[in-house]
């Protein structure tokens, strides 16, 4: 489709049933309005439901609310009985909320606030909702990562939940890391059944709330330049619409924006990081991963099998 892929591009959804997270601002707003708007039942799944509603009533076709704390299992747990309850399939899981640069805080269950958030959270509830995908045909879990995975990039097993020191900067890194590596890692686990495929994406630099948490002496100069680095939310959602929708994705790709540096731009298959890749660590993050949540997902232990950066994880 060339490096020019818009919403035009996305195929009709009609039929299909989308869960996105962090729906009622920001790039989950405009992903799931895409999504809705190209026919599909679209669940906003929300910190919010007051806000989810709001969101949803901005939005054209069939859009519905779901209460979801990503800072919670037992909300999480709460999130998918009730989704359970109410779908009969999932075609499209999309993990997009997030948190960034958060003062040194934990979430309810005792977890780092980013790692907690953005990949234990997500974790946790992709692996309660993933029997709703598995007997869908070209169902797909999306995970929303950031070109932030590259600072100091590691997973910090000796201290995830940085109880020793703290650093905003590199907590985040590390959680967007593992966002990647749980992507690749599921992927490698979904092969088998040849059904579900998981597919990564981020969003270059995007004009969005996030920017709440950047440190005071940073936040100024970032809002002044903000028009000049960063693109709108409609923009920053479009690969994470690719990584969904398009026919041609494979498991285990990632998309992010064309421009220079990734900062902005039409999606096109990118590159993560060469530690994002690594077989033995993905493979330990989950194990801890499921220790930390209690959540066992219904899919065979991966092979030991590698991929080339940049390549789809091999079926």
């Amino acid at each position: 489709m060339g490096e020019k892929w818009t919403t035009v591009n996305t195929p009709d959804q009609r039929g299909r049933v989308a869960v996105v997270t962090g729906a009622n601002t920001g790039l989950g707003y405009e992903t799931a309005k895409a999504l809705a708007e190209r026919g599909a039942s679209v669940v906003l799944a929300v910190r919010n439901a007051e806000k989810g509603k709001q969101a949803a009533a901005r939005m054209t076709g069939d859009v519905t609310v779901q209460a979801l704390d990503l800072t919670s299992l037992d909300s999480i747990r709460t999130a998918a009985a009730a989704l359970r309850s109410r779908l009969d399939r999932i075609d499209l899981l999309i993990n997009n909320a997030g948190v960034m640069y958060t003062p040194k805080q934990t979430t309810a269950d005792g977890f780092e606030m980013q790692f907690g958030t953005n990949h234990l959270g997500h974790f946790a509830l992709t692996g309660l909702l993933l029997d709703l995908m598995l007997p869908v045909p070209g169902s797909r879990v999306v995970t929303v990562s950031s070109t932030g995975h590259r600072i100091r990039a590691a997973i910090h097993f000796d201290d995830l939940q940085w109880e020793r020191s703290y650093s905003r900067a590199a907590a985040y890194g590390q959680s967007k890391l593992a966002n990647l590596m749980f992507t690749y890692e599921l992927q490698r686990r979904l092969a088998a059944h040849g059904t579900t495929i998981a597919v990564a994406a981020h969003p270059g630099v995007s004009n969005t709330d996030l920017i709440r948490n950047t440190p005071a002496a940073l936040r100024l100069p970032v809002t002044w330049l903000a028009p000049l680095i960063t693109q709108t939310p409609a923009m920053g959602a479009l690969p994470t619409l690719r990584a969904a929708t398009d026919p041609g994705a494979l498991g285990g790709q990632y998309y992010g924006p064309g421009g220079r540096n990734e900062v902005k731009g039409h999606p096109r298959l990118v590159t993560s990081s060469p530690e994002s890749y690594e077989v033995a660590v993905q493979q330990r993050l989950w194990a801890v991963s499921e220790d930390l949540t209690g959540v066992k997902f219904p899919v065979v232990q991966s092979q030991q099998n590698s991929f080339s950066s940049g390549a789809a994880i091999p079926m």
